[in-house]
């Protein structure tokens, strides 16, 4: 993944570190918080399987490249199904359905609620968090203020109500530096890339 889309590699390293303090929180046992991880770090693996014109494109996805775009969550799940401890552990669940919505509107399966595996459904906020607070190809990184009100305001709908308000919590606690922490490492990988 890193040699292929960077920006997808540090994504990954950020919503696995992210999901990983959400667990935390949430105090998960360590075996979870060892799959949230794990399953942070390989939840978009399936994006190998995607056009890379796709991946890159700096202006609106069409329909039909959406729907290329959403195929990664099943083409990952069933890249690593075959590990017999990712099933035990979560990590497919994470993998396969961290784009589920809570108000059954996401993909793939369109599950909702608690019918969403939790680790997943921990995965989802971390996952948008990132997508919000980062730069993309197609749009410069949010501010953190409006990606909070953003989790806010899909309490419910697209996140789970109790998972948004761990996550809310934690904010609160960490600020800002939640992100510069993330950015450090960030400017360390880049830099020895660069060098």
């Amino acid at each position: 993944m890193d040699s292929r889309d960077p920006h997808t590699a540090f994504h990954s390293e950020n919503v696995a570190r992210y999901a990983l303090l959400i667990a935390k929180e949430m105090k998960l046992p360590n075996r979870q918080c060892d799959a949230i991880y794990l399953g942070g770090l390989l939840h978009d693996i399936g994006k190998i399987g995607v056009p890379e014109a796709i991946l890159s494109k700096p202006t609106p996805l069409t329909k039909e490249e959406y729907d290329s775009i959403k195929q990664h969550s099943t083409i990952g799940y069933n890249m690593v199904k075959h590990i017999p401890s990712f099933e035990k552990s979560g990590i497919l669940d994470i993998i396969l359905y961290h784009h589920e919505r809570y108000d059954g509107a996401g993909y793939p399966e369109g599950l909702s609620g608690k019918q969403i595996p939790r680790l997943a459904r921990i995965l989802s906020i971390a996952d948008s968090f990132d997508a919000m607070t980062s730069t993309r190809v197609y749009r410069n990184k949010m501010d953190l203020e409006y990606a909070v009100d953003q989790i806010r305001k899909n309490r419910g709908t697209q996140f789970d109500p109790e998972i948004t308000d761990v996550f809310l919590r934690m904010l609160e606690k960490e600020g800002p530096d939640i992100l510069l922490h993330i950015e450090s490492i960030k400017m360390s990988r880049t830099s020895l890339v660069t060098s």
